[in-house]
């Protein structure tokens, strides 16, 4: 007898990165579900990451086309199919297999995986997972904790160092913080029950994997536990803020420790950018932290073509902050970046189905370049430029671009803008 095949049964495949939020709003306890959503303040900078990219148009042909389209490109080296890398993000606890199936997901689709050091999972395991792994790290501890930190990194065989550093903790959510525990013990069970207890696929995935400890093992000490995620924070808390100094510190660090590519994320201003090129830098990151940091920070996508144009014959210049389709991707290669990197786009499809759900999103984001390059009439990643665009005009911000008429003595990087 033939099986009837239930006709209410979801299809699991996610048509768009909205579909995965979606999915992953109904599958998540509503405390996990508004961390992943986070923001800060008024929300302003992180709505108005995504608002800014309806601004810019795109500018069809009608024929003449390309019968095949060209993703792949080239990023600190490494062969990548696509312009779209897995951002760092910390403790992705949505699924029982966390940044693993990430790492899993983004090795399938031929890109690069990021890991934060307050990541769930330790660089070791996902380094395994994903050979070609990017560790990133805040600025917290003393300097001899992060060279420690570095060398742990190194050895676990990552292929680059992110530092991150324009995180300036931002206090206070308008719409409230969702209450989460320091760990998972006997009281945080039952205070969060009658949210788990209306998610049971997702109860039930962590009761046959195993409860997360909420802890950030790779900022363990020597001979130390793990610390859980809010005694890593307040070390992080705890340390002051690093000059221009310390990120050349770092830089020359990382290459006697390993020798690899040294990325600065979190910059927007153009002066900042000529400073990360004089620290030495192989690679920056044009983001406000996807709005989660300093609320009022302008959206991302406007601060890019600035900083590019600024520096981007020295460096490699990348992207992040409100990528939800192909075309997204499209408009921030058009203005100058490298590649892109994607949050909350892969853990909204890492909290709807797992790494089949991280790999649905890269998939969607692949599909959607390659149809916007069709229509653009553009054969290969590479060749796409501002004039494929409709850019209105004050679209972009120059933050902190020096005078080219200032005086060099009182502006000393006044002469390279």
């Amino acid at each position: 007898m033939r099986k009837i095949e239930n006709p209410w049964k979801q299809n699991p495949w996610l048509e768009s990165v909205a579909v995965a939020q979606r999915r992953a709003r109904k599958r998540l306890p509503a405390p996990v579900y508004d961390a992943l959503v986070a923001g800060s303040e008024r929300g302003q900078t992180v709505n108005e990451n995504e608002a800014a990219f309806r601004e810019l148009g795109l500018a069809p042909h009608a024929a003449g086309n390309p019968a095949t389209r060209s993703l792949a490109t080239r990023v600190l080296g490494q062969d990548v199919s696509l312009p779209v890398l897995i951002s760092p993000t910390g403790v992705q606890a949505v699924h029982p297999d966390g940044e693993v199936a990430v790492a899993r997901a983004a090795a399938n689709a031929g890109t690069l995986m990021g890991l934060s050091n307050f990541a769930s999972k330790p660089v070791e395991t996902v380094v395994e997972a994903n050979p070609r792994t990017l560790f990133q790290m805040y600025w917290t501890g003393d300097r001899d904790l992060m060279v420690q930190r570095m060398r742990r990194a190194h050895s676990a065989g990552v292929i680059g160092l992110i530092l991150t550093t324009d995180w300036s903790f931002s206090i206070g959510r308008d719409w409230g913080s969702p209450e989460i525990p320091e760990r998972i013990d006997l009281r945080a069970k039952l205070r969060n029950a009658p949210h788990v207890i209306r998610k049971p696929r997702w109860a039930w995935a962590f009761a046959r994997a195993g409860v997360p400890d909420l802890t950030a093992p790779n900022l363990t000490k020597p001979g130390e536990p793990a610390p859980t995620f809010f005694g890593a924070y307040y070390e992080w808390m705890s340390t002051p803020p690093p000059s221009w100094e310390d990120i050349a510190w770092a830089r020359e660090q990382w290459q006697q420790i390993s020798g690899t590519p040294f990325v600065l994320k979190g910059v927007s201003r153009v002066d900042d950018a000529l400073r990360a090129v004089d620290a030495g830098v192989h690679a920056l990151s044009v983001s406000n932290h996807g709005g989660n940091n300093l609320d009022g920070t302008p959206a991302a996508i406007r601060m890019l073509e600035p900083v590019a144009e600024a520096v981007g014959q020295q460096v490699e210049v990348f992207f992040d902050g409100g990528i939800r389709r192909g075309s997204d991707v499209v408009k921030a290669v058009a203005l100058g970046a490298r590649a892109v990197l994607i949050g909350r786009a892969y853990l909204w499809g890492l909290a709807a189905n797992g790494q089949a759900g991280v790999e649905n999103v890269l998939d969607v984001l692949r599909m959607g370049i390659d149809s916007t390059l069709l229509g653009l009439g553009v054969s290969d990643i590479h060749d796409l430029t501002p004039a494929d665009l409709v850019v209105p005009d004050g679209f972009h911000r120059a933050l902190g671009r020096p005078s080219r008429t200032s005086d060099a003595t009182t502006n000393p990087v006044s002469l390279r803008a």
